[in-house]
């Protein structure tokens, strides 16, 4: 006959291991509370925090102001400008939606893009005034994001000379406002031109002529207001 003292015995092993259970459950608990906070709160306000105080401009959007102090857009983000009056960026397969950037996703061997690219090379070259041959490749080319703000030095040199019959101005002067607009100008990638940058300045050195054509929006999608 097993006394009582065997039975108490016998019965401590399952108590420990419902102790360690909850204790196991317990410590994952705190910890999941702990990192909870730690990850999802304290982090991400600190680094809010010190990028706004080291990179408080881009960490605002990166927003272009004109001459009044009115935000018209992101230097990240592309626009659609119409008119001949202004220099004019890449094609985008997001209409430069900053709300649904994506490409085209289509192969280069696709015949919708290659259709697509031969159409744009030749309403560019019928609005320069030039050859197929002559147009820079990113005036032809879509951006992966579909927002790309920039584009080449040769592709806003080949649009000076329009901009320039248009705003009834010297193509020399429309040719020195393209080095203010530069970006990328250090050792690291090439440098292009911010295309929102160089519209701004042309209208408020050069304002457009009354009923010309302007920017596709008078508020662009992506102003913050």
């Amino acid at each position: 006959m097993e006394t009582v003292e065997n039975v108490e015995q016998e019965t401590l092993p399952v108590e420990d291991e419902a102790l360690q259970t909850r204790a196991s459950w317990s410590s994952a608990l705190r910890f999941l509370a702990v990192m909870a906070v730690l990850l999802g709160l304290a982090y991400p306000l600190a680094t809010t925090a010190v990028g706004g105080w080291l990179f408080p401009e881009q960490a605002g959007g990166s927003l272009l102001r004109d001459a009044s102090g009115r935000v018209i857009g992101s230097r990240l983000v592309a626009q659609t400008f119409v008119g001949d009056g202004y220099f004019i960026g890449r094609p985008s397969a997001a209409g430069n939606d900053a709300a649904s950037v994506s490409g085209s996703n289509l192969a280069p061997s696709n015949v919708a893009l290659r259709e697509r690219a031969e159409a744009d090379a030749q309403a560019i070259a019928r609005r320069e005034g030039v050859s197929v041959d002559q147009i820079p490749v990113d005036l032809i080319t879509a951006s992966g994001s579909g927002v790309d703000p920039h584009m080449s030095p040769e592709a806003a040199r080949l649009q000076v000379a329009r901009v320039a019959q248009a705003r009834q101005i010297d193509e020399a002067s429309v040719t020195a406002l393209l080095e203010p607009a530069l970006e990328n100008t250090g050792w690291l990638g090439a440098p292009v031109i911010n295309v929102l940058r160089l519209n701004a300045s042309l209208d408020e050195r050069y304002p457009a002529a009354p009923g010309a054509d302007s920017a596709a929006n008078d508020t662009p999608s992506n102003t913050v207001e």
